[in-house]
C-alpha cells in the first residue's frame, strides 16, 4: 500500500513541483556569499539590506519564469521581491538563521529569531526550507540538538500542514587545514559522512518531505557520465546507494558548482532515483560576479546564460527525473490522502488539534 499525504501536504508538494511532478527549483536565499562578494567589490560594510535584496530581485526577475519553485530567505529577500515573484512558481521560505554556532565539537543550527514555521504559513508559502550543517561524528551534544531541530520543525510542519524541506550539508571541523565558513567543496570529499547523514534522517518521526542532498563526490571530480568505464560505474554506486536510504523525494543542491560539473552531478542523482534539482550559484553566481553593481546588465545576462542553463538542466529533468508522487513511499499509484473519504471533513483534524 502506498503512503499518505494530508492535503495541505498533498498540494504543497504538487505547487512546488512542475505539472508531471519534477522539481525545478531556484535558490535564492544565500545570504553570506552575496554579502561578502559586495563587500569585496565595493568595500566594507557596503552589504546594505537594500543592496543584498535588490540582487534577489533581479534573481527573481530573471528567473522565477523557469521555476517550478522558489526559495528566498525572509530577511533579505522576501520583503524586496515578493511582488516579482511570478504566481506560477511555488513558494519556500528559508526557516534557518545564516549564523551557527561552531565550537571543536561541531556546529549547532537556529531557527532565525522572531521567525517561525507558523509565519512562513501565514506568509503564504507552500514549504520550509532547514539547512542543517551536519556530521554524524560530532559531539553526543551537538548531535542531540542537531536532531531535536529537525524533529521539533518536522512537528510544527505538519502541524501547519507544509512541505517540509531538510537541507544536509558535511562540513570540516573547526581547527581542520580544510577548514571555512563558507560551503566549499574539497577534493578529499568523504562520501561515507554524506550517506551517513543521510541514513541519520530517514525515519520517519523527522517528518521530512523532500531531501535536498549534496553530491557524495565532490563535484568537480566526477567523471563525465559518457565516459563509462568503472570509474563512472564507482561514481554512480555512491548516488544509488545514497537514492536508496530514503523513500520520499529528494533533490540536488548545487553547493556552488560550475554550471558543467552540477549538470554532471544531475546526470548521476536523476539515474540513482532524483526528483530534480534546487539550486542557487549553479545557475546566477557567475552572472551576478561578472556584473554587480549593474543591475541591469546582471538580469541581461541572467537572462541569456541563466535562462539557457536553466533550460538545458529542466530538459534533463524531464528526461531524466523521478516524478515526486512516484518514490518509492508512493509506488506507481502515487500517495493515498491522508483522511480521506466521506468523513473528510470531522476527521481532517484542525490546527489548534495537531500534536
Amino acid at each position: 500500500m502506498s503512503g499518505s499525504l494530508s492535503a495541505g501536504k498533498f498540494r504543497a508538494l504538487r505547487r512546488l513541483a512542475d505539472a508531471n511532478g519534477r522539481f525545478k527549483m531556484v535558490a535564492a536565499d544565500q545570504r553570506p556569499p552575496i554579502i561578502k562578494a559586495i563587500n569585496q567589490k565595493l568595500g566594507a560594510d557596503s552589504a546594505t539590506y537594500e543592496r543584498v535584496g535588490s540582487v534577489k530581485r533581479s534573481l527573481v526577475k530573471a528567473l522565477g519564469g523557469q521555476s517550478s519553485a522558489v526559495l528566498i530567505d525572509p530577511d533579505y529577500g522576501y520583503s524586496q521581491s515578493f511582488d516579482a515573484l511570478p504566481a506560477a512558481p511555488g513558494l519556500l521560505l528559508t526557516l534557518e538563521d545564516f549564523a551557527f554556532e561552531e565550537s571543536p565539537e561541531g556546529r549547532k543550527t537556529f531557527v532565525m529569531r522572531d521567525w517561525s514555521v507558523e509565519k512562513i504559513k501565514r506568509a503564504g508559502a507552500d514549504g520550509v526550507k532547514l539547512l542543517l550543517w551536519y556530521r554524524p561524528d560530532v559531539s553526543a551534544e551537538v548531535r542531540a540538538h542537531q536532531h531535536k531541530l529537525v524533529e521539533e520543525v518536522g512537528q510544527a510542519c505538519k502541524q501547519y500542514d507544509l512541505a517540509f524541506l531538510l537541507e544536509l550539508l558535511v562540513y570540516p571541523f573547526a581547527g581542520a587545514a580544510d577548514h571555512t565558513t563558507d560551503y566549499i567543496e574539497h577534493k578529499d570529499k568523504r562520501p561515507e559522512l554524506v550517506l551517513q547523514s543521510v541514513r541519520d534522517f530517514a525515519d520517519p518521526k523527522y517528518g521530512v518531505d523532500i531531501y535536498k542532498l549534496e553530491s557524495p563526490l565532490a563535484a568537480n571530480h566526477l567523471p563525465e557520465p559518457e565516459a563509462g568505464g568503472d570509474v563512472v560505474a564507482d561514481a554512480q554506486e555512491w548516488f544509488n546507494r545514497m537514492g536508496q536510504l530514503i523513500d520520499k523525494p529528494w533533490v540536488m543542491l548545487s553547493a556552488g558548482a560550475g554550471m558543467e560539473e552540477f549538470r554532471r552531478v544531475l546526470h548521476y542523482a536523476f539515474k540513482a532515483g532524483a526528483s530534480g534539482f534546487l539550486a542557487g550559484r549553479a545557475i546566477w553566481w557567475q552572472a551576478f560576479l561578472n556584473q554587480y553593481p549593474d543591475l541591469a546588465a546582471m538580469e541581461g545576462q541572467l537572462g541569456k546564460e541563466g535562462v539557457g542553463y536553466m533550460e538545458q538542466i529542466n530538459r534533463m529533468t524531464d528526461q531524466m527525473a523521478t516524478p515526486w508522487h512516484n518514490a518509492p513511499l508512493y509506488g506507481e499509484q502515487g500517495p493515498a490522502l491522508e483522511a480521506g473519504g466521506f468523513t473528510f471533513p470531522s476527521a481532517y483534524p484542525a490546527i489548534a488539534k495537531r500534536a
